[in-house]
């Protein structure tokens, strides 16, 4: 199924669409429903699963940040308990999917993130940001790849 529309997004040349996580704090604070009511204020969801991270596919989707000091207790804490990945398209098609996406995040420290960010809501600290959101078209199709575990058959 996640492979037609996989299919689908990479012909998109407007950037439409954009891949969101729940990070396990959200989960474990059971506030995933609240998340995705702020978030179809401005994105349809195309397609949702939840699951936990093994070390090895965490590391895959986190690869870019291999050799920065905190790779480890990044990997350590997306492994903690399950994930939800959440496919959006934007409902304002004139808008990049992307970037409305991050702005609406907010900055990856929610005590300095915008008011009414979803960090700046929902976040607890750097490290218990509540949300992860593809920074580029590039990520988007690889972390979509990985989470909804769409082969290159």
């Amino acid at each position: 199924m996640y492979k037609e529309i996989f299919n689908k997004i990479e012909k998109d040349n407007k950037n439409l669409y954009t891949f969101c996580m729940l990070k396990p704090d959200a989960i474990k604070r059971n506030i995933i429903g609240e998340i995705i009511t702020m978030l179809e204020k401005k994105f349809t969801i195309i397609g949702m699963y939840l699951q936990r991270f093994t070390n090895e596919v965490a590391e895959n989707f986190y690869g870019i940040h291999k050799e920065r000091v905190f790779f480890k207790d990044l990997i350590e804490n997306i492994t903690s308990d399950n994930v939800c990945g959440i496919l959006l398209k934007i409902n304002n098609e004139d808008l990049n999917a992307i970037t409305v996406l991050r702005d609406y995040m907010g900055v990856t420290n929610p005590s300095i993130a915008e008011k009414n960010t979803i960090r700046n809501i929902y976040g607890i600290s750097i490290d218990e940001n509540t949300i992860h959101g593809s920074d580029s078209r590039e990520n988007f199709l690889k972390e979509i790849k990985i989470f909804f575990g769409i082969n290159n058959e």
